[in-house]
């Protein structure tokens, strides 16, 4: 078993591993599942690390025990990384299993990730009360009202299951609200006057009157948050009587952020 290779409709991972366990191998099982990629790395049968592009460890091995379709293939080769996992394959797919039940269970209460959470409570009175420990208490920080979940997932490098965790219990209590502020709206040129040049985006009001009555926009808002293929961008906003489907941007604005007359983007109030 110097070399095992497969597609995950045939055997699962967690079969595979068991049987790279039972046979005490070292090396490298490479995963790749659609647009994911993954691998695990044993150690006399073990696994001691995992990787993903957006885990390490223990919750990396979880993420890639989930994958149902894809191709696998094992080289047999010394091994070279940090430990990062100390416990059993047994021990690894049983937590694997309920690290799945709760993210079905999360993504069930949160589907979107692009949804921005928002506390309705301020300060200590958000969390009184409530028991929160460890990377969930770490996560509560970045909920402004403005962050999505991914953004959140990004900025702290935690993953889903964490962010996601710490929002239920909030939620759960009546105590955070997910919101749905973000707009896909279709670029078009803001003309400048005749002596100064525009240095702001326009959208349309009725825009600025759906968003104030989400809470944390209630009170104004003064920019908003772009997403397109090369990256977020926060300007100055007003809004006016125009067409609703369309963002008015600068023409150097454009130049800048590489966007055409035309182009999609998406957009969401910014503090």
């Amino acid at each position: 078993m110097s070399n095992l290779k497969g597609n995950l409709e045939s055997i699962s991972l967690i079969d595979v591993s068991q049987l790279l366990n039972v046979n005490r191998k070292t090396g490298m099982l490479k995963i790749t599942s659609g647009k994911s990629q993954g691998i695990l790395h044993f150690l006399n049968g073990e696994v001691i690390h995992a990787e993903t592009s957006s885990d390490k460890g223990e919750m990396a091995a979880y993420q890639i025990l989930e994958w149902t379709s894809g191709s696998f293939d094992f080289v047999a080769a010394s091994v070279n990384v940090p430990t990062t996992i100390r416990r059993s394959v047994q021990d690894l797919v049983m937590d694997s299993a309920r690290v799945s039940d709760s993210r079905k269970r999360l993504q069930s209460l949160f589907p979107d990730l692009t949804a921005v959470p928002w506390p309705k409570l301020a300060g200590d009175a958000l969390l009184q009360g409530l028991k929160i420990y460890g990377e969930d208490r770490k996560v509560v920080p970045w909920l402004d009202g403005y962050r999505s979940f991914q953004d959140i997932m990004d900025a702290t490098g935690l993953n889903d299951v964490a962010v996601l965790q710490a929002a239920a219990t909030l939620k759960d209590n009546g105590r955070l609200d997910a919101l749905q502020p973000e707009l896909t709206l279709r670029v078009v040129t803001l003309k400048g006057g005749l002596f100064k040049k525009a240095d702001h985006l326009e959208v349309a009001a009725h825009h600025e009157h759906h968003w104030r009555a989400m809470g944390p926009y209630e009170g104004g808002i003064e920019r908003l948050r772009l997403m397109w293929s090369h990256g977020p961008a926060v300007e100055n906003v007003q809004f006016t009587a125009m067409e609703e489907a369309v963002i008015a941007i600068p023409k150097d604005l454009q130049s800048a952020w590489g966007l055409d007359e035309g182009s999609v983007v998406k957009v969401r109030p910014a503090p």
